[in-house]
């Protein structure tokens, strides 16, 4: 792991709008900079840079963070890889706190990287002089300069041709890249032989595997690299590295089956297009997609293959799915694929289909209530039993609540009786008209208390609940002033700080974070951010970071704000101990010592007003 001591003197070290201005033309205006969002299509900037608070931010379609955010976001990287090109970028070494088990800098994978590299070269050297690997791409349709961009070549139809590149043909690096195989006679040879070569690349444009296309009717028609320290099947996506700005452009994702397919719609213009390399779509792919997009459309063959790798991609797209994302599915006819389909009717046809592509949740419906006799009464019990399972397992609440009324009306069932099949919702005990209610039972005109606790009892310190319902603004308010000056939360009276909001659980954050003697980030409002990534409270200040990106107050003005909040907060916990001591009294009476510290409220509260 990379200790969070390095992450701040990292993002101390970097001005972000350097590091953004590297993939964006940014424009000065006022104290900020700006440019068109890369993450979603739009005509005018609303893409905002603050260098005062080393944040960015789009009005748009509201993503937002540090640099290391931005490197996440827009090349796809992990925490970790973000962090190692941005370090790299300053100079910096990455060191490891060792707990992860594993070297930062790992002189083992550099090998592996450069002798991809060098395959790859090789291959693409092999192309040109090879007449029938070039007829062969003729005769699909593709130009040298899609060719070009995506450096394909071609492996010789020789045991051993990769000793020419590799002289010490023996080396382990080869066969740990996955380019060798050693029979059991230990007899070494190249794995790609005659095949049209496609180099797969990771996100950051690194060569870490290959795919190799058979000219001739041999077979496996395809061959991939096995898996190795650099290449897992299941994670990567061919052509991904390649399609990153055009997803962004086109808004949405296509998800296609094999690399020609990836290569052909490219050669028609349509460059938003990645396949799966020999395997089943898989929940990192689409998670990784959806960090790319907001709309990914699967597309297959119309035939019984086709739907069958459709299913298996809906079942492990579940628990990926979010409410702002659209998963849809594009069956093209029997006759076609997609290489074929863009060929025969050309680019605006395929993205025509493709804009009318069937949504995950309908292709569900249908796909099951085709499955089944939805005119008998066993055929719909039998519908509803399948769709359960995986109608639980939607990631998106509100899109599972919708597929849930789909399947009530398919069904011939009440919403409500299909929620308690599925066992999200419990059905509610049977009441006689003359049965007395239970002990915590209430009418609608009763009053609601923000807990329960014994008569008698003292009133708690604090009432999260009460404090949950009126205290968000105050607490959000502080919660931006402190951002603004993180070294305040030191002045902040914990104890009133409800806690039964996010806003207040990051307050408490950052107070305790201070009381245990750790500096303040230096690198701005965006380290402040990466400080808590990860934590039950990042998303929350991440959220309010947003709302201050544009926003540059006086120091004078911003300390009037912060002690007149202060105020309100104070004025809030007495409000609501007040509260919570009246409902008491009417319920059943306050006992003495209750009936004093009411008293002592009321004339807290009539002195704080005063002095406001």
């Amino acid at each position: 792991m990379i200790p969070q001591s390095f992450v701040q003197e990292l993002l101390s070290r970097v001005d972000i709008v350097d590091v953004i201005e590297r993939h964006l033309p940014l424009k000065k205006s006022g104290a900020n900079y700006f440019a068109c969002c890369p993450f979603h299509g739009e005509k005018s900037a609303s893409f905002s840079v603050s260098p005062s608070k080393q944040f960015y931010h789009c009005f748009g379609c509201g993503v937002h963070g540090s640099a290391i955010g931005f490197l996440m976001e827009y090349s796809g990287l992990g925490f970790v890889d973000a962090v190692k090109e941005l370090a790299g970028q300053a100079g910096l070494q990455v060191p490891d706190d060792g707990r992860s088990g594993n070297a930062t800098h790992d002189d083992g994978s550099e090998r592996l990287y450069e002798a991809m590299a060098k395959a790859a070269r090789f291959y693409r050297e092999q192309l040109k002089p090879a007449r029938q690997a070039v007829d062969y791409l003729k005769r699909r349709g593709l130009s040298g300069e899609v060719a070009a961009r995506f450096g394909l070549g071609y492996a010789p139809d020789e045991w051993q041709a990769l000793q020419r590149p590799f002289p010490d043909y023996q080396a382990k690096t080869l066969a740990d890249a996955g380019l060798v195989i050693d029979n059991d006679q230990g007899r070494r040879y190249d794995r790609f032989r005659n095949r049209i070569i496609f180099p797969i690349h990771d996100r950051r444009g690194r060569i870490i595997a290959f795919g190799g296309r058979v000219l001739d009717g041999g077979e496996p028609k395809y061959l991939n690299s096995p898996e190795t320290p650099l290449f897992e099947k299941g994670r990567e996506l061919y052509g991904l590295y390649l399609a990153q700005k055009p997803i962004r452009d086109a808004g949405f994702a296509v998800v296609v089956e094999g690399y020609m397919d990836v290569v052909a719609l490219a050669q028609y213009g349509i460059g938003n297009a990645v396949a799966t390399l020999g395997t089943a779509t898989t929940p990192q792919h689409v998670h990784t997609l959806l960090r790319q997009t907001d709309r990914i459309v699967f597309c297959f063959d119309g035939d019984a293959a086709g739907r069958r790798a459709a299913w298996r991609a809906l079942e492990n797209a579940l628990d990926s799915l979010r409410d702002d994302a659209t998963l849809a599915f594009l069956f093209l006819p029997a006759e076609h694929d997609p290489d074929s389909f863009v060929r025969a009717e050309g680019a605006d046809a395929f993205r025509q289909a493709a804009a009318a592509a069937t949504p995950l949740a309908r292709f569900l419906i249908d796909e099951l209530s085709a499955r089944h006799d939805m005119n008998s009464a066993e055929g719909r019990a039998a519908f509803v039993h399948e769709a359960g399972p995986l109608v639980t397992r939607f990631a998106a609440p509100l899109l599972r609540l919708q597929v849930v009324k789909s399947v009530a009306e398919t069904s011939g069932l009440t919403q409500a009786e299909v929620e308690y099949a599925f066992g999200l919702k419990t059905p509610a005990p049977p009441r006689s008209r003359n049965r007395p209610p239970e002990p915590d039972a209430r009418s609608k005109d009763t009053p609601r208390r923000g807990f329960d606790r014994p008569r008698g009892a003292a009133p708690r310190a604090r009432a999260p609940m009460l404090g949950a319902r009126k205290g968000p603004s105050t607490t959000r308010a502080l919660l931006r002033l402190v951002l603004q000056h993180p070294t305040w939360a030191a002045r902040l009276p914990v104890d009133l700080v409800p806690t039964g909001t996010p806003e207040g659980s990051a307050l408490v954050a950052i107070i305790d974070m201070l009381s245990l003697g750790e500096p303040v980030p230096a690198g701005g409002l965006g380290a402040l951010i990466e400080r808590f990534r990860d934590t039950p409270h990042g998303d929350t200040l991440s959220q309010v970071a947003a709302e201050l990106v544009d926003a540059e107050f006086d120091d004078d003005v911003v300390e009037a704000l912060f002690d007149d909040t202060l105020r309100k907060l104070h004025a809030d916990y007495i409000n609501t101990e007040i509260a919570l001591l009246q409902q008491r009294d009417r319920e059943g009476g306050l006992s003495a010592l209750d009936r004093r510290r009411l008293g002592e409220l009321l004339l807290e509260k009539r002195n704080l007003a005063n002095t406001a």
